[in-house]
């Protein structure tokens, strides 16, 4: 008789029961060398990384899906618990980027929640780049690799979201555009906003 992982079973149900519980703790990922996704609220050790912090009141974004149960909120929350970033920054990306429109087209043809362009959204794996979900998933992606790429440095990976990873390279520092440091600024404050409940 072929063996089940019952893990593989149970995880689908695990993360849905995380996120809804997101509320109320932090969580961490551990992933051991035989590929398998460890999730708690209690590491036991230091192999262990954060996911989420603890959050009590969640401000809601005004705009509400159209054909979803849950607002923009809940998907940045979910997505953001599947790839390990702390969704407050998720947030103030899509606050400064569209402040919440989905339908959002930048002048450059950046689009959707994210602002992703469609090179980008291509590279992250996005089908529609209007579909809120398929947006905020592929951004996050995107935003995962960065703050990988610059060593968990957010200033250097919100530059990075705004001028290219390569414009950061080059200078080993926020990039000297005036645009650039102008977003990261705007990035960071409504970051700390979120961070402090506000």
């Amino acid at each position: 008789m072929r063996k089940v992982n019952i893990f593989l079973l149970i995880f689908p149900v695990s993360v849905m029961l995380l996120a809804a519980s997101a509320a109320d703790a932090a969580f961490y990922r551990y992933t051991d060398n035989r590929g398998v996704v460890h999730l708690t609220n209690v590491p036991t050790s230091s192999k262990f990384v954060w996911m989420m912090p603890e959050r009590r009141d969640v401000e809601r974004p005004s705009r509400v899906l159209p054909g979803y149960a849950n607002d923009y909120e809940d998907i940045i929350y979910v997505s953001s618990l599947k790839y390990g970033v702390d969704p407050r920054l998720v947030k103030a990306i899509v606050k400064a980027e569209s402040d919440f429109d989905a339908s959002a087209v930048s002048p450059k043809g950046a689009r959707g929640l994210m602002q992703l362009m469609p090179e980008t959204a291509s590279l992250a794996g996005v089908r529609d780049i209007h579909d809120p979900q398929d947006n905020i998933e592929g951004g996050i992606r995107h935003l995962a690799k960065l703050l990988k790429i610059f060593g968990a440095k957010v200033h250097l990976a919100v530059a990075a979201y705004n001028a290219g990873e390569n414009a950061v390279l080059k200078y080993g520092a926020i990039p000297p555009y005036s645009e650039t440091r102008a977003y990261v600024k705007r990035v960071l404050y409504y970051y700390n906003q979120y961070k402090s409940g506000g």
